[in-house]
């Protein structure tokens, strides 16, 4: 039985378990016929070694999308602050010049909404 005082750990983080992964295929391709991972039945580094490379790849390439997603995000964040105040001044304006008919705003995308007013109090249609 293996010592009990220690622990070897397989990382969850993906980036970091192909990091592993890429040290263990090379120190059993370094020890070729050597190496004692040949005594895997299942799981064979010669059935999942070329994985690795693609895997890795595919992970450099997902860590640059999403850093050019929180980019995006960022920037499209900064924009919105007078987007909305633009809109929210627009709204108020058709709702003046539309007082009659609200629903009239929909044309310009609004959605409306209508709820019941306080209470003996008629809404107009």
């Amino acid at each position: 039985m293996g010592n009990p005082n220690y622990r070897i750990s397989i990382p969850r983080n993906p980036s970091d378990l192909l990091k592993l992964a890429t040290n263990v295929l090379k120190k059993h391709t370094e020890l070729g016929s050597e190496s004692p991972l040949n005594a895997l039945v299942s799981h064979k580094w010669s059935d999942n070694g070329a994985k690795v490379a693609e895997a890795t790849a595919l992970d450099k390439l997902a860590q640059e999308l999403k850093t050019q997603s929180e980019e995006a995000i960022n920037k499209r964040n900064a924009l919105l602050p007078d987007i909305e105040n633009s809109v929210k001044g627009s709204r108020d304006l058709l709702e003046g010049v539309y007082r009659e008919t609200p629903r009239a705003l929909a044309q310009f995308g609004f959605e409306i909404t209508e709820s019941a007013r306080s209470a003996g109090k008629k809404i107009e249609k």
